[in-house]
């Protein structure tokens, strides 16, 4: 099957977007299937760096069809800008390379609103989860209580405003006497509906028969998903999670793409592990080795600018994730950056009040009571920026990778030594 779903094992930000950007080489679609522009995936390209938020990595490579899927909540602003910017740059953008699924909601100005308020602390206020305060929660329970405005409601502005006057009535109740926040006015909000419908009407469509049609042609169907299995919904660290379903069944339900065709599972692991917002975190280091990590990865968030937090390696997080989507492969990224540290460390598992743990507890409470427990590997010095093949690396960082795949159970299918597209170690055959 010449299907590739890609998935991130970790809390996020495992590099997801170089990966994608590799794979579209052989893909003829790439499909983002949940999540907003609270999720960054940044690409080297030639030597250019892109951040993209919402369009799809696949929109950097000529000939391929990159489409924005039902599961995915869109800000209209902020895709009229990442549209605007990558023109400027030279990137061709138009109706028959970007497709956008006019099932996919909207992300309003009062959403992004309700989600920073949220998050301020206040006496008594609910436990502060650490979102962008982009709006994406706030978004995805309007579709959940089917309260939500479509992009496809862009297409009569008459229901569009019915819609948003009957959403007013509570949110504006909440934003005034809960937050003491200014309410929102209909026409003002009209206004903006009436420029999103101009510039992003040539671009909606039913996407279903697009991706059907692909599948049923025995096209390369790329699936892309957003931040890390880990900020599942149903079955991450909750409640330090996002709002949408990160795991490998997301791509079928966010895509519109039947279960028996999604394909290859790959899952992007970083040779370390990272953590943005709140939650318990049992490999974090808070000591020089974690900033040496930090700004030896660049671990700055490409939405928020946000400094991630660093840690070891955490197998029991990488093992959970794979069980949960049947992963194929891992896809290791960010090899290099472990350069130079004297000691390596992998989790294996966690003791907790000493119980044995292999996997995640289900409780996010019982994981700030885990202790990690680890293997030890020696560190390499030399520049691995080049390597292209496995036997050209050093053998700690071999050893290194090979405790990765025997700890996990998961083989290898590519290994990245530095951010550029050709810095990278293909492993496996994906479509």
């Amino acid at each position: 099957m010449a299907n590739v779903v890609v998935l991130g094992t970790q809390w996020g930000d495992e590099g997801k977007g170089k990966v994608v950007d590799l794979l579209t080489e052989s893909a003829d679609f790439v499909v983002r299937f949940q999540g907003g522009n609270n999720a960054g995936h940044t690409l080297v390209v030639l030597g250019e760096t892109y951040a993209l938020h919402l369009v799809p990595s696949g929109i950097l490579h000529p000939g391929k069809v990159s489409v924005i899927a039902p599961g995915v909540v869109v800000d209209p602003d902020v895709l009229l800008t990442e549209i605007s910017e990558l023109r400027k740059r030279g990137v061709r953008v138009g109706p028959d390379n970007l497709r956008l699924s006019g099932k996919a909601h909207v992300i309003l100005p009062y959403h992004k609103i309700l989600d920073a308020a949220r998050e301020a602390p206040r006496e008594g206020g609910r436990v502060r989860i650490g979102t962008t305060g982009r709006g994406i929660g706030p978004a995805y329970e309007d579709k959940a209580s089917r309260q939500g405005l479509r992009l496809q409601d862009l297409f009569d502005l008459k229901v569009f405003r019915h819609k948003l006057e009957s959403a007013l009535l509570e949110k504006n109740c909440l934003l005034k006497g809960l937050y003491g926040l200014e309410p929102f006015d209909a026409g003002t909000m009209m206004a903006k509906a009436t420029e999103w419908a101009e510039n992003l009407g040539p671009y909606i469509c039913d996407t279903f028969p697009v991706i059907r049609e692909a599948l049923d042609q025995g096209r390369n169907v790329l699936f892309e998903g957003a931040q890390g299995t880990q900020l599942d919904l149903d079955h991450g660290t909750y409640p330090y999670v996002t709002s949408s379903s990160t795991a490998g069944g997301g791509a079928a339900t966010g895509s519109g793409a039947a279960p028996r065709d999604l394909g290859r599972m790959v899952g992007l692991v970083k040779a370390y592990t990272t953590r943005v917002g709140e939650g318990p975190f049992p490999t974090e280091l808070t000591d020089r080795t974690g900033e040496l990590l930090r700004e030896g990865g660049r671990e700055f968030g490409t939405t928020t600018g946000r400094p991630r937090r660093c840690g070891w390696l955490d197998a029991v997080v990488v093992r959970t994730s794979a069980a949960l989507s049947g992963l194929d492969c891992l896809a290791v990224t960010k090899l290099d950056v472990l350069r130079g540290l004297p000691e390596l460390r992998i989790a294996t598992h966690y003791d907790m009040r000493g119980e044995r743990l292999e996997y995640l507890p289900p409780e996010t409470r019982d994981l700030a009571l885990c202790e990690a427990r680890y293997e030890n590997f020696p560190g390499f010095d030399e520049d691995i920026r080049g390597v292209k093949d496995l036997s050209g690396l050093p053998a700690n960082a071999r050893r290194y990778l090979d405790a990765l795949r025997d700890i996990t159970g998961v083989p290898l299918g590519l290994v990245s030594v530095g951010p550029d597209r050709d810095e990278t170690i293909i492993l496996s055959e994906f479509f």
